[in-house]
């Protein structure tokens, strides 16, 4: 039974293709004798074979939808170019700014009688059907309308379904295109017509249109070609990959095509004579076959290591709504709406980033064996615009010659390490990357909220030694009071006296700002975090922070963050409290030229008091050996920051226990940078954190990047920020006095 349906079935589909044959044929000798008063009678079969009642009744529009083109992401600058991103390396340009020796070949090439016919050539269908049947070949008999036509519908195709409709070899579709060419003559020009086409045509190597032909094969724009390129380029529409003359095997024939065949055609319509066809003969076109830089991994500045700061302009491009309904839709809009984006990447502020991360200034010695990540990133305060993300690590999938995990557990399931090459998004969070512990630094957080809560920065406390708090942790912890379950935070070396916030916030006294912590409620610390710009991306940390009553320890860093949250959070400060949302764009403009608003600046202002921000970033003058008229320093932890840079300063080092990492972090009124080491592999790993490493690092990138810029003092918080009359405390002016003869 099966087997008579199987013969019954081939019969039917020999009868139908020899009467759709039949039927084709007429329709041909009726179109011939009829010029182009298509002949319904003899259509009618044909087109219920193709899903229509009659030829006539076949819709006539179609959906021309904008070809893909090329997206290119420059510098700050607006002419560096970082990266191409492209689903098909195409740029459209005019007929104007192709060379007419081009668009000559072309049409000798591909449709010698394209000026002649209305979008269909009766008689080259006539003669390829008959040659067809005499020969059982394939050749075709399209206009170049037709396969302007045919590229049309398929960019247009939404299914699978619809593509395999838009190229399966049936007369159902030959009709198609035949109706669609008829109409489409009707409304545009022929110089219309082969301008489409030269722009939509494939020409292998990825090239697509004729201009990323031109680049790809002879590195030069559509409007240089000359008569053997553009013959060579003729030449290979038909069957880009088999003439494909970048290869070896491809370019005798590409070159004999272009030479027998389209140079001869050429003549025969009178394009040119038959002596400079003689004379191009003679000349072969030197073929470059340099394909189009895409992605990443293949940014132009890779030097500078900008590959880091382009995957995170197109995971940012990703997230934003205003480019599609989900990631599918934006990625897509990206690598074929041909826009022009210029990012916020300040080549000075990367230079100098990337130069530092790599080659520890400052006589800081370099662990080659157990190489750390040196991670930076720089903030434009007042728009969160990105100048810098930089790494000691090249962006690339090529992980083939990195060294072993410092893990031992990622080591023993035989992952590799991450250096030198990776894409791991280790300077910004991702995903899979919540961030390292930053340490001390967090105390900004803290004293932001102190002063929210009514503190002066001249309040004062006693800060012991070893400080108890009512905050409950598991008694078996090194940090728990001895024989209790409370939090007895200590100091990292002989600390203990009576501070103000700026001499605390100075010195780096943990004993001073976890009882402050609990003095004004952990929540506000946290909440204080959240609005200056830190996000919680491990699932223990987001889970803390909704109630973080009992998170002494917070303002100690002992949640994940990134160098890239931080310099925001310092930059919101810097800013009078204007938190903006970190971005890597300055303007994005379509193809039509328009601009695109999602570049803009999202700000918010008064995250924080602006007298509030003011009096943080005052007691942060300290720590990096700068002062205003109102600060009163007790010290510093990295008090040589201030002569390097040579601009007003404030900042705030910081390291985990077991110098597990070391941070540093910057900001003058222009430009906010954090920078952290780290052991990506393993970010618990001990005796990794280096200060003289990081600090020089971040010091001298700022210093590089602010030169040549003005002097920009901080505003001066308010008299009630400061408190007390603006008179250093008796504790103060004794800690300070020790603190010179100590350094005598």
């Amino acid at each position: 039974m099966v087997s008579k349906r199987k013969r019954y079935r081939a019969f039917l589909a020999k009868l139908t293709a020899n009467l759709a044959s039949l039927l084709f044929c007429a329709m041909l000798a009726g179109l011939v004798v009829a010029g182009l008063a298509l002949p319904t009678v003899a259509l009618t079969g044909l087109g219920a074979k193709a899903g229509a009642d009659t030829f006539e009744q076949m819709p006539t529009e179609f959906d021309i939808l904008p070809s893909a083109q090329v997206s290119d992401i420059y510098a700050s600058d607006g002419t560096t170019l970082l990266a191409h991103v492209y689903d098909e390396n195409r740029r459209d340009v005019p007929l104007s700014k192709v060379a007419p020796v081009m668009q000559q070949a072309m049409v000798s090439s591909e449709d010698k009688n394209f000026y002649e016919h209305r979008g269909v050539d009766l008689k080259g269908i006539a003669r390829a059907f008959a040659k067809n049947r005499q020969t059982g070949s394939q050749e075709g008999a399209s206009t170049l309308t037709m396969q302007y036509v045919r590229q049309v519908i398929q960019y247009s195709a939404k299914t699978p379904e619809q593509v395999i409709e838009a190229t399966e070899q049936t007369p159902a579709r030959k009709l198609r295109e035949i109706k669609f060419a008829t109409a489409l003559e009707k409304q545009l020009t022929k110089e219309q017509i082969l301008e489409r086409y030269l722009n939509i045509a494939s020409f292998g190597e990825g090239a697509y249109g004729i201009q990323a032909a031109s680049q790809i094969y002879f590195g030069k724009s559509a409007a240089e070609l000359t008569l053997p390129e553009a013959a060579l380029l003729a030449a290979l529409v038909k069957a880009p990959s088999r003439y494909n003359p970048a290869t070896a095997e491809g370019k005798p024939l590409a070159l004999e095509r272009s030479r027998n065949y389209v140079m001869a055609n050429m003549v025969e319509m009178g394009y040119i004579t038959q002596a400079q066809a003689d004379e191009a003969r003679t000349t072969e076109p030197v073929v470059t076959g340099q394909r189009l830089s895409q992605g990443c991994t293949e940014v132009a500045r890779s030097e500078i290591g900008t590959g880091f700061f382009c995957d995170y302009f197109v995971r940012w491009w990703n997230d934003q709504e205003a480019f599609g309904a989900n990631q599918y839709e934006r990625s897509s809009r990206l690598a074929s709406g041909g826009y022009k984006i210029i990012t916020s990447l300040n080549l000075a502020t990367q230079q100098a980033a990337s130069a530092y991360a790599r080659s520890r200034p400052g006589g800081a010695r370099t662990d080659t064996n157990n190489p750390k990540a040196v991670l930076l990133a720089a903030v434009e305060p007042g728009t969160g615009r990105i100048q810098a993300l930089a790494t000691n690590r090249a962006f690339s999938n090529d992980q083939s010659g990195n060294g072993a995990n410092t893990n031992r557990v990622k080591r023993a399931a035989g992952q590799k390490g991450n250096y030198p090459n990776t894409t791991v998004p280790l300077i910004t969070g991702g995903p899979d990357v919540p961030g390292y512990q930053a340490g001390s630094v967090f105390k900004i957080f803290t004293l932001v909220a102190a002063l929210e809560s009514g503190l002066p920065l001249s309040f004062t406390m006693d800060a012991p030694q070893v400080a108890k708090t009512h905050y409950i942790i598991d008694p078996s912890s090194p940090a728990a009071c001895p024989g209790t379950h409370f939090y007895c935070p200590t100091n990292a070396g002989n600390m203990a006296g009576r501070y103000t916030m700026w001499g605390a916030f100075g010195r780096s006294v943990n004993t001073f700002f976890v009882p402050l912590e609990e003095k004004v409620g952990a929540q506000k610390v946290v909440d204080a975090a959240k609005r200056l710009g830190i996000r919680f991306r491990a699932d223990s940390d987001a889970q803390l922070a909704t109630n973080a009553s009992q998170w002494g320890a917070f303002t100690l860093g002992v949640s994940a963050s990134t160098p890239l949250d931080m310099a925001t959070a310092w930059a919101t400060l810097a800013a009078d409290g204007t938190y903006c949302e970190p971005t890597p764009v300055i303007e994005i403009v379509d193809r039509n030229g328009n601009k695109v608003e999602a570049g803009n600046p999202r700000c918010t202002p008064n995250v924080v008091a602006p007298d509030v921000a003011r009096a943080a970033i005052d007691a942060a003058r300290c720590p990096v050996g700068d002062r205003s008229a109102t600060t009163r320093c007790v010290g510093s932890t990295a008090g040589a920051l201030r002569g390097i840079v040579g601009k007003p300063l404030a900042g705030k080092t910081g390291t985990t226990d077991g110098n597990n990492t070391a941070t540093m972090t910057i900001t003058t009124r222009q430009l906010a940078i954090s920078g952290y080491i780290v052991d990506p592999d393993w970010p618990m790993h001990p005796n990794v954190g280096n200060h003289p490493i990081i600090n020089n690092a971040v010091a001298y990138t700022m210093r590089d990047a602010m030169a040549g810029q003005p002097a920009i003092n901080f505003p001066g918080p308010s008299a009630s920020m400061v408190g007390g009359g603006g008179k250093a405390s008796a504790a103060d002016n004794k800690s300070k006095n020790n603190n010179r003869k100590r350094r005598r």
